[in-house]
């Protein structure tokens, strides 16, 4: 049987967390957050983690309640000037099984009222890490240009991300990938809607979009000493 892991209760609940963004109201919903969002989601994960080994046997579903895949819903707010203690999104990584952190790469799912999207690739990498993978598109350009020009990435993803104003130190300034040698980010992103993410058959949906991007996490993970 198939099983509509999220749900409109899940974008009601976050809707209205965003409108009431207080302990004291969150306290008074807790148990509609456990079972609207996080028991839901946990689920996601778990299932999930069945069609991981087809993309990659290196990559991790974690169902644990902390500490997994499924991100926590409350802010580090002490270096932040917002102080609302909530997330009003949800988000899911399934990140590589020698990944530390959401730095490492990985697989994201994120849901919010209005904006939905899966993300793929490696956000905001130490200097270390994004000078791996700016030699490794210098090493093998032609297999980078396949990798971002694959007729099904193109067709399901985005390039996305923060980008230098001027080449970096060490690359040069005519080199036929440079927008890319620019990069900070390796990301790339697949919009939904709500409506597509509350259908039975959207695990499915988000597998196939996982699958399309292979070759772009694999040029990824493998350039940072991975494997894949």
């Amino acid at each position: 049987m198939t099983t509509s892991y999220i749900t409109p209760e899940l974008f009601t609940f976050l809707r209205e967390l965003k409108a009431n963004n207080n302990r004291e109201w969150f306290e008074a919903n807790k148990r509609r957050y456990e079972k609207q969002v996080r028991e839901p989601l946990l689920d996601f994960v778990s299932d999930f983690g069945l069609r991981l080994p087809e993309i990659s046997p290196y990559y991790v579903a974690d169902a644990r309640k902390s500490g997994g895949s499924l991100f926590r819903i409350y802010r580090d707010v002490r270096f932040s000037k917002d102080k609302s203690p909530y997330k009003t999104h949800a988000g899911i990584q399934f990140r590589h099984a020698r990944g530390r952190d959401v730095h490492a790469p990985g697989f994201y799912l994120h849901l919010e009222p209005e904006e939905v999207f899966a993300g793929v690739g490696i956000w905001h990498p130490d200097n270390q890490t994004l000078g791996k993978i700016r030699d490794a598109i210098v090493d093998d350009p032609d297999r980078w240009l396949t990798v971002k020009t694959d007729a099904a990435f193109t067709r399901t993803f985005d390039l996305r991300g923060d980008s230098l104003i001027r080449p970096p130190k060490g690359y040069e300034a005519d080199h036929p990938h440079i927008e890319d040698l620019k990069r900070k980010d390796f990301i790339a992103v697949a919009t939904y809607s709500e409506v597509d993410a509350v259908r039975p058959e959207f695990i499915d949906e988000f597998a196939g979009c996982c699958r399309n991007a292979s070759p772009f996490m694999a040029f990824l993970t493998t350039s940072i000493g991975l494997p894949w």
